[in-house]
């Protein structure tokens, strides 16, 4: 008796850990393949018992048995060729496609496998391991230690699990010899201990560990035309239908892609791209209330992986798209026909006077902006008036875009959103279509300190509620999305395109237009008063010594903080890889001019450059970092090692040339206080770290 108690308990440890999987597959799809371990290595135990000649074959029958049991509640039917082969793919691939998928995961077998075989794993070698109880318990022990790298558990649940565990743990102790039932208090106050008190000092202060974010491989997609170069060519056919949808729940417009990243040439998105799960969680820094809406969408076949989208989706039916958490799209990439899928999404529900007064989130990185045109950065401070970052702000921005800009119309349509298309739209022609719109005003927003991205898809047409609506490729759009605390990402519309596309339109686009069309003449926002600690005012004698320490001290800080700037700088700039790393090359070797006193300013080109020395040495270092830069930024190839050690190997001529002049000169460009700022940085701190 007391041993079928031992291996009762023993299989228990191992079930808990197995039902700990919870948060990533969900409880219910859980119960059923971890109780049928358990009770495999049960029976198997039982038998070996009334047949003690199968006793050294036990661990070998338990796992078999075990494993049987387990592929025929998650395959199913009779175990045939297929059935093996998936069995072999669950044991080596199911856990990483676990991690790789949102959660909860989709409880499928090919995801799921891998848990009741940690079980089965547990229950056969603490089994084994009774003779030794104290062993016995490590099985289970490394299982939940497992589990926890998945999905930590917190708050009363981890207190009731701890209970629970430790109280099966004494009952093994208690059962394995006379007399270690006094050691069931202790165990169970011990684990009730850890749970309490690792749930007190340690939740909520940094987000809990979870193999999902540090060892799991998000998905890649291959290269794909970026939506955002086709929108003047599906303007100019208007009537070429694209996807329908029905929903009972007011649409305000569709995205297809989202793009963060530009290298002033071109945009780029995300490529963080998960398997989605049975239902994609609410972002965290999304703390309004939300409300759910669900469409109905039929895409026909087409050569893009992408397929319409919302913001923040919730769940998917119909199919198992790919998903970016982050930015809401949607990808299938081995789709060959049409495809026909219910979407379900969240809408942050905010009022226009709380989205007013809202902050930026200060958590977004900014983006990059690649190499800034002339005249821009003072283009965003007069279209945003100096303000600090808010989303009114942002507001002010679009209004300013969407006043002194003009849509295109027409059959010749402007194309390109690079820099040099932007600088011709924001200063020369002031004509463009959603496309060059929203890819200044993010261009802008980053400048001025507000986080912005650019996303892709349609308007959504005018329809009634419950109806089939077409989208044609007349209703491409692009527009800016801005980060704001609290809220994610709130979508604008400086083109105009958008507004009024719907007459039921709601929700956050129209909350964000609301405060667009109620901005006052000359917004103001109120910069934050520092209110002194104490009275300011003359104490006492003047404090000459201190001042003469002081400027003493000023005089050292600059002779020798300078040239370390300028060192530490350097450095910096030479971790950079790829694209910045030979921006970050000519950036160096710009400064090294400047601070020689040639007439280098931040528009210029590196042959432009060339044209304000003298010096061969230095001339030919330029023309080497020129064929560097053009090979980054315009051949369309990704920059490697190579190119960027080539472009700091022509940064060391330009410097060793520098080296000839005379001392004095050596030494002034020593402590230039001019290449102290970079030139292309209109505000300071708007622009990722290059310099």
């Amino acid at each position: 008796m007391r041993q079928r108690i031992l291996v009762a308990c023993v299989l228990l440890a191992a079930a808990v850990p197995g039902l700990l999987f919870a948060p990533v597959f969900g409880l219910r799809p859980l119960v059923l393949p971890v109780l049928v371990v358990v009770l495999a290595c049960y029976v198997v135990s039982e038998v070996c018992v009334w047949l003690p000649g199968l006793r050294p074959w036990r661990p070998v029958l338990g796992f078999v048995v075990g494993l049987l049991a387990v592929a025929e509640v998650t395959f199913g039917g009779v175990p045939t060729g297929a059935t093996l082969r998936a069995v072999g793919e669950g044991l080596t691939r199911s856990w990483q496609l676990t991690l790789q998928s949102t959660w909860p995961a989709r409880p499928d077998a090919e995801l799921l496998f891998f848990v009741p075989m940690i079980v089965l794993l547990a229950a056969v070698l603490g089994v084994e391991l009774l003779r030794w109880p104290t062993l016995a318990v490590v099985p289970s022990g490394c299982a939940l230690v497992l589990s926890q790298a998945f999905a930590a558990v917190s708050g009363t649940v981890a207190t009731v699990v701890g209970l629970a565990y430790a109280m099966i743990i004494a009952g093994v102790f208690m059962a394995s010899r006379r007399g270690a039932a006094v050691l069931i208090v202790p165990t169970v106050v011990l684990g009730v201990a850890a749970a309490v008190g690792v749930t007190a000092v340690d939740q909520g202060s940094r987000p809990a560990y979870s193999l999902q974010e540090t060892h799991s491989t998000p998905v890649q997609l291959a290269r794909q035309v970026s939506p955002l170069t086709e929108v003047a060519a599906r303007m100019r056919t208007p009537d070429t239908p694209v996807f329908s949808y029905t929903s009972a729940d007011p649409v305000d417009r569709w995205r297809i892609v989202v793009l963060t990243g530009f290298n002033g040439v071109t945009w780029t998105p995300t490529d963080q791209f998960r398997r989605i799960g049975s239902r994609i969680p609410t972002s965290a820094s999304v703390t309004v209330p939300t409300t759910e809406h669900s469409a109905r969408i039929s895409v026909p076949a087409a050569d893009s992986v992408w397929v319409p989208s919302q913001a923040m989706p919730a769940s998917v039916t119909g199919t198992a798209p790919l998903v970016d958490p982050a930015s809401g799209m949607l990808a299938l990439p081995d789709r060959a026909g049409a495809v026909d899928y219910g979407l379900s999404w969240q809408e942050p529900r905010v009022s226009p006077d709380e989205l007013r007064n809202a902050a930026i989130d200060p958590t977004v990185p900014l983006g990059d902006l690649g190499v800034i045109p002339p005249g821009i950065a003072d283009l965003a401070r007069t279209a945003t008036g100096g303000q600090r970052p808010s989303f009114l702000t942002a507001a002010l921005l679009e209004r300013y875009l969407s006043q002194n800009y003009g849509t295109a119309v027409g059959a010749d349509l402007p194309t390109g959103s690079g820099w040099p298309q932007l600088r011709d739209f924001l200063l020369t022609t002031k004509r463009g279509t959603s496309e060059q719109f929203a890819a200044a005003y993010v261009a802008l927003a980053r400048i001025v300190g507000i986080p912005a991205r650019i996303a892709v898809g349609y308007r959504a047409p005018r329809a009634t509620a419950g109806s089939r609506v077409v989208v044609h490729n007349g209703d491409v759009l692009a527009w800016p999305e801005v980060a704001v605390a609290g809220v994610g990402w709130v979508p604008l519309d400086p083109a105009g395109a958008a507004s009024g596309a719907s007459p039921a339109a709601a929700g956050l686009a129209q909350a964000a237009a609301k405060v667009v069309t109620d901005l006052p003449p000359t917004p103001k926002v109120p910069d934050p008063v520092a209110t002194p600690d104490s009275p300011s005012g003359p104490d006492g004698p003047f404090p000459t010594g201190t001042v003469l320490l002081g400027l003493l001290a000023l005089v050292l800080l600059v002779g020798t903080g300078i040239p370390l700037w300028k060192l530490v700088r350097t450095v910096r700039r030479r971790r950079h890889t790829g694209e910045r790393g030979v921006v970050a090359a000519w950036r160096e070797a710009r400064d090294l001019l400047r601070a020689h006193g040639a007439a280098v300013t931040a528009g210029m080109t590196v042959r432009d450059a060339a044209r304000t020395v003298t010096d061969q040495s230095v001339v030919d270092g330029l023309a080497r970092l020129a064929r560097q830069m053009d090979i980054a930024l315009w051949s369309g190839a990704d920059a490697d090692t190579d190119t960027v050690a080539d472009a700091w190997a022509a940064v060391g001529s330009i410097r060793r040339g520098l080296a000839g002049r005379p001392l004095r000169a050596r030494i002034r460009a020593l402590f230039d206080l001019r290449t102290v700022r970079d030139p292309s940085r209109s505000i300071a701190g708007t622009l990722p770290w290059i310099g």
